[in-house]
């Protein structure tokens, strides 16, 4: 999913938000701001698509801005209204899958998934969101029987974190073997950008939900993610999105 030619179309306002948030982003102020951002490019997109409804990129740019704001009802329509303008882009359109994901459609997403294995057989981090996917729709012995196969191996960390699903490793095994690589700096903030990212994803679909938020909450301080573009930077969107959700969990009062 980090193929130039294969990323989503990088948004110009997703690359703006990101340099002006700061790191301490779950701060109420900060992510007000940026929650305005995303309101007003959701109009903006609207009145666009309005004017000229066969235009791809403003849906594609509207649904990004829906799922940056955890709108993802409204981010699957219009992923889905991409693919009936271009059905080309059905089997590449991973953000659908991860919309779907969000969206509770557990059993559309790991289908989305599959599909993206026949165009990409290469990228191990589509594997990842297949494995969560199958993982929620049918539980972990099904999802591990249902691991996409890898002939090559892809870019580090997404080997271990596939080991991490089969069983093979603990998430606390792969954050080590991050920072024991004798790699430069820059490679090991990006590593453990991802690691943080996944292990938290993982956390979360085997209900250990403290670990998932302060995995989550170390990828998005993350300097690397927080201001990558195309898929790394959706990605970082991801963990920022699904790390706000659970703070609010955690503040919502019980029903009595």
């Amino acid at each position: 999913m980090n193929q130039p030619d294969r990323r989503p179309r990088v948004l110009t306002f997703l690359c703006l938000v990101v340099l002006a948030v700061p790191r301490l982003l779950a701060a109420d102020e900060a992510a007000d701001r940026l929650n305005k951002r995303l309101d007003t490019d959701i109009q903006r997109f609207t009145a666009e698509i309005d004017a000229n409804p066969q235009d791809v990129d403003n849906y594609s740019r509207r649904g990004d801005a829906c799922f940056f704001r955890g709108k993802f009802a409204e981010a699957v329509a219009d992923y889905e209204q991409m693919v009936k303008l271009k059905p080309e882009l059905e089997n590449s359109h991973w953000r659908k899958g991860i919309a779907y994901f969000y969206a509770g459609r557990y059993k559309d997403a790991a289908h989305q998934f599959e599909i993206y294995h026949s165009f990409d057989n290469v990228d191990r981090e589509n594997g990842i969101w297949r494995y969560l996917s199958q993982r929620k729709a049918f539980g972990r012995d099904k999802a591990r029987e249902g691991l996409l196969k890898y002939e090559k191996d892809d870019r580090e960390p997404f080997p271990d974190v596939y080991r991490l699903f089969s069983g093979e490793l603990t998430g606390d095994e792969v954050l080590k073997r991050v920072n024991a690589a004798q790699i430069s700096p820059q490679e090991k903030t990006q590593r453990l950008f991802y690691a943080e990212l996944y292990v938290g994803l993982n956390d979360f679909v085997d209900g250990r939900l403290d670990s998932a938020e302060q995995h989550l909450e170390q990828a998005v301080k993350n300097t690397w993610g927080a201001n990558a573009g195309g898929g790394p930077g959706y990605m970082w969107h991801v963990g920022r999105v699904h790390y706000a959700q659970l703070l609010a969990a955690k503040t919502k009062p019980a029903n009595k």
